[in-house]
């Protein structure tokens, strides 16, 4: 099911798709769908929410992802594990504490958890 005016799909740039997958794999489980050699998309259960573009150009900048967390340390470390670069620690907001962090083609996004 679409939502209008929601926020649908989010495509992240990659410089290697199977090292992307790789990551996304470990440190957050994620499941893709194979569209030739150079597109992968993310799948949560049945539907697809987003994908991965192997180009030589990534785009580092624009809006940041936040992802949520039931346990923002174990996530970290998985993060860590799976080969990506913390870019801020863990610190605390109203509402909860985040990180951030680098995939290894350098794309910025954040995690973060009520608790």
């Amino acid at each position: 099911m679409h939502t209008h005016h929601a926020i649908d799909y989010v495509e992240f740039t990659v410089r290697d798709l199977d090292a992307a997958k790789r990551f996304y794999t470990a440190a957050f489980g994620w499941q893709f769908t194979d569209y030739g050699s150079a597109y992968a998309g993310i799948r949560n259960g049945d539907r697809e929410v987003g994908g991965l573009a192997q180009t030589d150009e990534v785009r580092t900048v624009g809006p940041l992802v936040i992802l949520y967390s039931d346990n923002l340390d174990e996530s970290v470390d998985a993060v860590k594990t799976a080969g990506g670069k913390i870019l801020k620690e863990p610190y605390a907001f109203p509402g909860g504490r985040r990180f951030h962090f680098a995939d290894p083609s350098g794309n910025e996004l954040a995690v973060w958890s009520a608790a």
